[in-house]
């Protein structure tokens, strides 16, 4: 290893002098699985000089008892540190290591290859200012290599090192680098990155890493290290001042401050600056860290600001200057990672996260999604693993945020799932939808209450789910006469006669039904508001839209249902001969046979098979009859 780079300073303090002056560049490695990625890391690192002499002696040890060198050190156990990526030799996390050269400091993130871990990737990419993108050169360009180029571009990467590994594989032959060199040039041509440099390399063997190669006499470009040494990155930053409030600091009764992290631009003491959501205005009196007061702060600064008067301001709120308002919008298009196994259909309710703001959002239609081979847009009505598509977002109320183009903090978001909590997209905002502007909520002088008062009842939705013939509409039908005997205000929005009128266009896919049960759950929540009590008889399979339609309709108002009638007995009555047709394969998604059913957790009524039909429509007719 007589190549390795030594960077040394005579003295501490010029050591930290040195390093004080020098300025940070953050980079990813990605590309396929096992095109050694890791193993370049370890090489940096080995090179730089930035490994103890414990450290060497524990890969030395590592690298006979999991390597996959042979005799020699196997750099790539520097970096994969989990037990499952050494017995696996592949990268699962994304682990960021430190080092220098004698020109900068360096941040590198090792990110995932295989598929599976396209989310660590975007995570690691996110905050990188470039990206090592490496290729086999025994594989050329693969899939997985276009991924992660326009996943780089799309995150923001404007500079890539196509880092061709492996050389010494193919006897440093140049015409294999210049063929992948040239098919990535043309693949990337519209992807607008401001640098593209091809460099062949050997990251076990080191060639071109910090020194040119005698193995590659035809190639003249920089090494690796000398490129990262001097590549020029000018940074997209955002002069105005964006505070996502993270909580609110009150230490005790005298102090009340908000505490959170300066996303971009800065402010100072006396600065007016506005609530988003409510439009407040306030003036900044105090900055204060734990380091004391400061006049000033500006981006990635973590800071407590207090205001000179006590307005509303809580976890979630978005402070700017007053004068420079950020937009709100409730419809916006953008461009979506979709990170989870299972299908994200229009219309299904997600959590989304966007600073420090959450609400419930859902992807209100699906444009297209992008084939990352040709870049051709394909109609799609769900997204799948890996996915990338343009969708346009709904968000049950307006939040404060920016296109990702101007603003990554305020521009990019993930969803997570409700149930799991597992980040299941990422997103990037491309612009807020103009109907978002031009549509407005209509107050009404009448309102629900005044309508309840002239009924003599509360409105309430029952919503019946269970299998087919389970006996939800039978139910349903027996409340209603009852409740219409008393003479309360009520109607039936049964399945079947739905999709009969107005939601004859659906079918019976997943993404169908979801949409279904949207449909219906708005309807239900107009009819609540006309002040009526609704029965709504739906299979509605799924626990997530049974969710959504809580929150649409409201908890105090929503009574789940659960007709518990067992798929046994439901196949004896099978009223409309549904279930013989699915047993002899005519019908495709038949729920309980093909098809899923997801039985309530915590219904608020269960009706069980014991009960009979009378007892189950007193004790229902029970909850709906309170007094407003």
């Amino acid at each position: 290893m007589s190549n390795r780079k030594i960077v040394q300073s005579a003295t501490i303090e010029e050591f930290l002098q040195q390093q004080q002056g020098q300025d940070l560049l953050r980079f990813i490695t990605c590309g396929s699985v096992d095109d050694g990625k890791s193993t370049l890391i370890g090489r940096l690192l080995w090179e730089a000089q930035q490994l103890f002499d414990d450290q060497v002696a524990a890969l030395q040890t590592d690298s006979k008892k999991f390597g996959t060198q042979g005799e020699e050190i196997d750099f790539a156990l520097l970096v994969d540190g989990l037990a499952a990526e050494r017995e696996q030799g592949i990268t699962i996390d994304v682990a960021y290591r430190f080092f220098s050269s004698s020109a900068r400091k360096f941040i590198v993130a090792d990110t995932p290859g295989h598929e599976q871990y396209t989310r660590n990737m975007v995570t690691g990419a996110s905050t990188a200012d470039l990206a090592i993108l490496l290729v086999d050169a025994r594989n050329g360009i693969l899939t997985q290599t276009r991924r992660h180029a326009f996943l780089t571009s799309l995150v923001g990467i404007r500079h890539v090192v196509l880092a061709i590994n492996k050389m010494d594989l193919v006897g440093y032959d140049e015409s294999v680098y210049r063929t992948i060199e040239s098919e990535f040039e043309g693949f990337v041509r519209d992807l607008r990155f401001e640098s593209v440099v091809a460099i062949p390399l050997s990251a076990l063997k080191g060639d071109n890493i910090t020194s040119r190669s005698k193995n590659t006499n035809w190639y003249q470009g920089p090494t690796l290290v000398g490129y990262l040494d001097t590549v020029e990155i000018q940074r997209q930053v955002s002069e105005d001042f964006v505070f996502p409030v993270q909580w609110v600091n009150r230490p005790n009764s005298s102090f009340r401050g908000f505490a959170g992290t300066v996303a971009s631009g800065s402010v100072r003491v006396g600065d007016e600056v506005r609530v988003t959501a409510s439009g407040q205005i306030a003036t900044v009196s105090e900055i204060v860290t734990m380091d004391g007061n400061r006049e000033d702060a500006s981006a990635d600064q973590a800071v407590t600001l207090t205001l000179d008067r006590e307005i509303d301001v809580s976890r979630g709120d978005v402070l700017t200057l007053s004068q420079r308002p950020l937009e709100m919008t409730d419809q916006f298009e953008a461009t979506i990672v979709w990170l989870y196994d299972q299908a994200g259909l229009p219309g299904r309710t997600y959590d989304l996260k966007l600073a420090t703001q959450w609400m419930p959002s859902s992807v209100s239609h699906i444009k297209h999604r992008i084939n990352v081979s040709t870049f051709a847009k394909e109609a799609s009505a769900q997204l799948r693993l890996n996915d990338i598509a343009v969708c346009n977002i709904s968000t049950s109320k307006p939040i404060a945020c920016d296109t990702y183009a101007k603003n990554p903090q305020l521009g990019s978001f993930i969803l997570v799932d409700r149930f799991t909590n597992a980040t299941i997209g990422a997103g990037m905002i491309r612009h807020s939808l103009r109907r978002s502007q031009n549509v407005h909520k209509q107050a009404l002088s009448i309102t629900r209450e005044d309508r309840e008062r002239l009924n003599g009842h509360p409105a309430k939705v029952f919503w019946f789910t269970g299998l087919s013939g389970s006996g939800k509409s039978t139910i349903a039908n027996a409340l209603e006469k009852e409740l219409h005997r008393r003479g309360m205000r009520t109607y039936v929005l049964d399945g079947d006669n739905i999709r009969q009128g107005l939601n004859k266009d659906l079918g019976f896919s997943e993404a169908d039904r979801v949409e279904n049960i949207r449909r219906i759950a708005e309807v239900a929540r107009l009819m609540l508001d006309a002040g009526l009590v609704v029965m709504v008889a739906f299979i509605s399979p799924f626990r997530q839209e049974r969710e959504m339609a809580r929150d649409l309709i409201g908890k105090d108002a929503f009574v789940e249902v659960y007709v518990n009638t067992p798929i046994e007995v439901c196949e004896l009555r099978d009223p409309k001969g549904l279930y013989k047709k699915a047993r002899a394969g005519k019908i495709p998604n038949m729920t309980g046979i093909s098809g899923t059913y997801e039985p309530p957790e915590q219904a608020e009524f269960v009706a069980a098979p014991s009960m009979s039909l009378a007892e189950t429509v007193t004790k229902l007719a029970a909850i709906a009859h309170v007094q407003p």
